[in-house]
């Protein structure tokens, strides 16, 4: 009798921990949720996408910069642009919260649960994805990246639940091809694949009785190919490699190594996550899969170099530290209810209780009051607020710079750290530019935004949160 009483509360324990463990999904859905939007570009991203709609497809010239007006405009993201700017058309910045953060959570979660059909234990894999979803959270913001988060789950997914290989190459192709048109880094998923095959072509070297790693392989092939396969074709290399040049230059920090200061908050998450999923990888080396801890090996590299590669590397871990945290893989199961319901009513109860919120570096309220001026012609603002002033005021509105660096030269990136500096003065902005209106951080373009307040042509109209707006006295 004992012993039954005992057997039933061990389970009644169990019933409740794998409850509790069920809200882990829904835990960190409600985290980006409350979280502030914060990323200066997804303002430019949704105004292009709107025009990609009413335009029925790639918009191909330029429509916002100023001097650059009519130039032949690359065509990036063009499709994760139009899909985000459609969810706000219906729903407003609330659904598109949901629906970016389902995308961005939904790498995560899709490796999880082809883990979880393979047997591995609730515990590892609900570890797995705290671990990998705080090494990564602080890079979390609305943007088209989130797709290729997806996608890049999706092709994991893919690998770990181990179908045949016809199937699984005919579920990734098209899954690269949409990949690269809705963000264009599926190169990381040629590198995934390359990495997950390398092992079994190892393997195959020493005894050619193993089977060739037939999927991954021709999935890599296919992943080259999509880097391509989208409206610029092979001009993609060029604007990849100029984008890439002008980030670095600029010193955005995502483009840089987690050494550098700028990037030493960031890095303290990806190192204790790095350290943890070691211990367990050496404690258990039976249980690790030689390609995914290949993946994850590569993946933490580039994060090591450039941390804008830290979300692939955060998702890639999710299928090692499963398996190195559980036990033996059990019976295949399938996601229970009990995850799902809380998802669902997170994602719908959020946002009505948390309206979205904008982080007040942003100068939304700024521009609002700059709208009432009804002014026309270029407004020069800090190359963070472009998006932000295209959002808000295209087409009236022109921009100097924003946030897309491949859209200006290098020389043009340099002029703008003249300005920035103090080396180049108001006049000559004036005469480059002949901007209506200037909306700047007053701390980052210090000089500039003190000659104008000296000036007896223009007059300020704003001034909070360290953004100050003028106009001209007399128009």
């Amino acid at each position: 009798m004992q012993g039954r009483v005992d057997d039933d509360g061990k389970v009644k324990r169990g019933l409740r921990l794998e409850h509790l463990l069920a809200l882990v999904p829904a835990g960190m859905l409600l985290a980006l949720l409350l979280r502030t939007v914060w990323d200066v570009d997804i303002f430019w991203q949704l105004k292009l996408g709107e025009l990609i709609l009413d335009h029925r497809g790639p918009v191909t010239r330029e429509p916002f910069s100023a001097l650059h007006l009519g130039e032949p405009l690359p065509t990036v993201a063009w499709a994760g642009q139009a899909a985000m700017a459609f969810v706000r058309r219906i729903g407003g910045w609330n659904l598109l919260r949901v629906v970016d953060a389902l995308c961005w959570l939904g790498g995560f979660w899709t490796v999880a649960v082809a883990c979880r059909r393979r047997g591995a234990p609730m515990p590892a894999v609900m570890f797995a994805l705290l671990l990998a979803f705080l090494a990564a959270l602080p890079t979390a913001s609305i943007r088209p990246q989130s797709f290729a988060c997806l996608c890049f789950g999706l092709l994991l997914a893919l690998q770990r639940l181990g179908l045949k290989p016809m199937p699984t190459i005919a579920l990734g192709v098209p899954l690269l091809v949409a990949w690269q048109n809705l963000h264009p880094s599926v190169s990381v998923g040629v590198l995934a694949m390359g990495l997950v095959a390398l092992p079994g072509w190892i393997a195959w070297l020493l005894d050619h009785r193993r089977p060739v790693p037939l999927a991954p392989t021709v999935l890599a092939l296919a992943g080259i190919a999509a880097i391509f396969a989208t409206p610029d074709g092979g001009s993609i290399l060029h604007t990849s490699a100029v984008n890439a040049e002008a980030s670095m230059a600029i010193g955005a920090s995502e483009w840089m190594p987690l050494w550098i200061a700028a990037n030493h908050s960031n890095a303290v998450p990806v190192v204790v996550v790095a350290l943890l999923a070691l211990r367990l990888v050496l404690r258990h080396r039976s249980r690790v899969d030689a390609g995914e801890l290949a993946v994850a090996i590569g993946l933490l590299l580039l994060t090591l170099t450039a941390y804008r590669f830290v979300l692939f590397w955060a998702v890639a871990m999710v299928p090692v530290i499963a398996r190195a945290a559980g036990d033996a893989e059990r019976e295949p199961v399938r996601t229970p209810a009990t995850v799902l319901m809380p998802i669902l009513l997170v994602a719908v109860l959020a946002p009505l209780l948390a309206p979205t919120r904008f982080a007040p570096t942003l100068p939304r309220a700024a521009l609002e009051r700059l709208r009432h001026e009804g002014l026309r012609g270029t407004v020069y603002g800090d190359f963070p607020f472009g998006g932000a002033i295209i959002d808000a005021g295209y087409p009236a509105w022109r921009v100097a710079y924003d946030g897309r660096y491949y859209r200006y030269s290098r020389q043009e990136w340099q002029y703008n750290g003249g300005i920035e500096n103090g080396i180049v003065p108001l006049v000559d902005v004036i005469a480059k530019w002949h901007p209506a209106a200037f909306v700047l951080d007053a701390n980052h373009n210090a000089p500039l935004a003190g000659e104008l307040a000296r000036s007896r042509n223009w007059r300020c109209i704003w001034a909070r949160d360290g953004i100050v707006v003028y106009v001209r006295r007399s128009r």
